[in-house]
């Protein structure tokens, strides 16, 4: 595309297309209190090489897992991702192409997308997977908006610690929608229960349980997964009937937040009010294995009251992130990563309970626990960090929520347990 500069003849050419003489005259109705008073304070231009520089001074004040003991989780966490994953995925052919209008052309991204949401069944022990959603919070918001439209009902019970911004974005998604959240159990008005697992404090849910409460009041089940790497650990939340979550754990970065990678799978009988894209595998007129965009039930491609989400895309490189890490890990490979993270976490949390005024609350967890400590858990963070340990998630009533994960060495959990003990 060309670049256009935009000249006073220019400028004053459009002004006078809409019936005005200049800029202020275009701003007039704009109260004068909301109107800046004089020029913005921008730094004027400069060379690529002091730019650079300027950047590199900013970037060296950033902190990084890298730079020392790094034990925050709280639904982002810090895993290896092998070089392949980042050099593969930077083709062409993935960074740059969008499944087209015409999503058949795209062969290759729709092959993709299919092993994507087979890898997703799998893991998760369902039936049927999307193409990926945002992240693990409005996959989260999605599996409640579905359950309300397949149960004709309002309520949404969050059964156990469920991540708070999956609950923020939970509240946004049904704050206009007519849903409501009921507090303490599930009633007949209930149309799902949301449980995390394993729970934003770490603690592994009985499921059995909360199947049992929903098939006795004819909700669904819907079961959030933060880490999906304790999925090659734990059992496959098989008795729900959605699962979604969070994937960035596998192939993606924590990217200061984002972007993640959202997974959205269910049972195949509720397919048709299921959020997103999904890919799906036929023969073409050749007999030739080749790969469709099955189900599209976005308010582009059909009318929008019969739409089951606004949402309009997926993370298709993240997703192709994730596919790559996965397929070099293997089956095998996954489920030792699995057994990993949570022997450095037995061990971190070994070490933890031996100091003096440090509880370990959890009985059960995968790589992330809470502990109590003798003071405020926010202050404690603070001193740590200062000593160059980030040391985890500050929770209220002098607690602290720590992730251990195969990034996590001994030295670093000696330099936390040290640290900690001269704070204290």
């Amino acid at each position: 595309m060309r670049f256009l500069p935009l000249t006073p003849d220019d400028r004053q050419e459009m002004l006078s297309a809409i019936g005005v003489s200049s800029v202020n005259e275009l701003y007039q109705h704009v109260p004068s209190h909301c109107l800046p008073e004089g020029l913005f304070d921008i730094p004027l231009h400069q060379g690529e090489m002091d730019i650079e520089q300027q950047f590199r001074t900013l970037a060296a004040s950033n902190r990084t897992a890298q730079d020392g003991p790094f034990f925050l989780g709280a639904g982002c966490y810090y895993h290896h991702i092998p070089a392949a994953v980042d050099h593969l995925i930077q083709r062409s052919e993935f960074l740059t192409s969008y499944t087209p209008y015409q999503p058949e052309i795209s062969q290759g991204t729709l092959a993709v997308v299919f092993q994507f949401q087979s890898m997703i069944a799998n893991l998760t022990g369902m039936e049927v997977a999307n193409a990926s959603m945002y992240d693990g919070a409005t996959s989260t918001a999605e599996a409640a908006m579905m359950a309300r439209r397949v149960t004709g009902r309002s309520g949404i019970l969050i059964g156990n610690n469920l991540h708070p911004h999956y609950e923020e974005t939970l509240d946004t998604y049904i704050m206009h929608s007519g849903g409501e959240l009921h507090a303490k159990e599930a009633t007949d008005q209930t149309a799902c229960v949301i449980i995390q697992y394993p729970s934003f404090h770490g603690t592994i849910e009985d499921l059995n349980y909360w199947r049992k409460v929903c098939d006795e009041t004819g909700a669904l089940l819907v079961v959030a997964v933060t880490e999906i790497v304790a999925l090659g650990l734990l059992p496959a939340p098989t008795q729900a009937d959605i699962v979604v979550g969070e994937a960035q754990s596998i192939g993606v970065g924590m990217n200061f937040g984002g972007p993640h990678l959202g997974f959205f799978a269910c049972n195949k009988k509720h397919i048709r009010q299921m959020p997103g894209r999904l890919c799906g595998a036929t023969t073409d007129a050749d007999g030739k294995r080749s790969f469709v965009l099955t189900l599209s039930v976005r308010e582009q491609h059909i009318r929008r009251e019969k739409a089951t989400s606004n949402i309009c895309t997926n993370q298709g490189l993240c997703a192709t992130a994730f596919t790559i890490h996965l397929s070099l890990l293997g089956e095998k490979g996954f489920k030792h990563l699995a057994r990993l993270n949570h022997e450095r976490a037995c061990q971190l949390a070994d070490l933890l309970a031996q100091v003096p005024g440090v509880t370990v609350l959890n009985d059960t967890f995968f790589n992330e626990f809470v502990i109590s400590l003798p003071g405020d858990s926010a202050i404690i963070s603070q001193q740590l960090l200062e000593m160059g340990v980030i040391a985890g998630y500050p929770l209220p009533d002098n607690q602290l929520l720590v992730a251990a994960t195969e990034m996590t060495s001994t030295h670093d959990m000696a330099t936390f347990v040290a640290a900690l003990k001269e704070v204290l």
